[in-house]
């Protein structure tokens, strides 16, 4: 999917905050939102890569993108709970 296709319903800015505190963030963010939407996850914790692709993996929502952008990961996530 390219950076065009990919279209956000929001996006969370999450920069800042150190780990484990952009995916409890995006954790509770999802509650939000229905299933089939995609959010757009900014942050720059070197770790939210990981820890965001490992979050998804266990909690059935799926990574479409990351995209790294200087010191900051875009990290575009659809909601795909059951």
């Amino acid at each position: 999917m390219t950076e065009k296709e990919t279209k956000p319903t929001h996006i969370y800015d999450f920069t800042g905050l150190k780990c484990p505190l952009p995916v409890l963030k995006t954790k509770r963010a999802l509650k939000n939102h229905s299933n089939g939407e995609v959010i757009e996850i900014i942050a720059d914790d070197p770790a939210a890569n990981l820890d965001l692709k490992h979050f998804c993996e266990v909690s059935g929502n799926i990574l479409l993108q990351v995209i790294k952008k200087n010191k900051n990961l875009n990290c575009f996530i659809q909601k795909n709970e059951i």
